[in-house]
């Protein structure tokens, strides 16, 4: 249903996402996804004059129509609750725009209000269920950030320039960063220098993750034991990897315990 009265009562919220407009737009077009972000049970028919479900953990129910639909820029739906006298069903509108940036998509959100009550209690509902939304995208961009992990871990122990070379140059950006207590590099082609460089100066030595990579908002958690080539281990530490819109690792700060002697 459509707002038929004035909403001059307005809150806006702006995040960046890790992550392709179009991956970000999927997530207002499709029903499942829909739900990801909102409650099991949520549904949405993408086009205008669908209907808008919203189903949330606890059990409010929320409803609403697609007003606008232009993917992969802008989608609009009014929004109320049924019963509720302050903020019945298609008493407010929600606009949704997404721009693309460098890193990645910006999504401008603007909710209209008839009243100021209803308005003020959304601040906090948006501001969580924006941070909501961000993660269930990168979730699904990043589904292989383990297998990325693992290839990165990999090159570090592959002793063929050529090919590892052809394994960073799959994974990582080009401009990729890298830092530990002992780098402070800034390319590929530098990070590419330091790997030989390391397996020259600590030959044998090779890293492992160690346990689940964990994933939140385009950045990965990572373990990682090193072994010799008798298999004793000598250190553990843990890698903080920046992915870009497209899963290509933009930089890595490491952190490791002193390797026993």
């Amino acid at each position: 249903m459509k707002p038929a009265i004035a909403l001059p009562h307005t809150l806006s919220r702006t995040v960046v996402i890790r992550a392709p407009r179009k991956a970000v737009f999927r997530f207002f077009t499709d029903s499942p996804r829909w739900a990801s972000w909102w409650g099991s049970g949520s549904t949405i028919q993408p086009q205008a004059g669908g209907a808008v479900y919203i189903r949330h953990p606890n059990g409010i129910e929320a409803k609403g129509e697609v007003l606008e639909l232009s993917a992969p820029e802008r989608i609009v739906f009014s929004l109320g609750y049924p019963g509720n006298a302050q903020m019945p069903v298609g008493s407010s509108r929600v606009t949704i725009r997404l721009s693309e940036v460098g890193a990645g998509t910006r999504l401008d959100l603007t909710h209209e209000f008839a009243e100021a009550a209803p308005r003020d209690e959304h601040v906090q509902g948006w501001r969580f269920q924006l941070s909501l939304f961000a993660n269930a995208v990168t979730d699904e961009v990043n589904a292989k950030g383990a297998e990325l992990v693992d290839a990165w871990f990999d090159a570090w122990a592959e002793p063929d320039a050529a090919a590892r070379e052809r394994v960073l140059a799959r994974i990582a950006s080009s401009e990729v960063l890298f830092r530990d207590r002992y780098s402070n590099l800034n390319s590929l082609a530098d990070l590419q220098a330091h790997i030989g460089a390391s397996l020259r100066f600590m030959p044998g030595i090779r890293l492992r993750r160690a346990g689940d990579v964990r994933h939140c908002q385009g950045e990965l958690l990572a373990d990682w034991v090193a072994t010799a080539d008798d298999g004793k281990e000598r250190g553990r530490g843990t890698n903080v990897f920046v992915l870009g819109p497209t899963s290509m690792i933009e930089s890595v700060t490491g952190f490791a315990a002193p390797i026993a002697p």
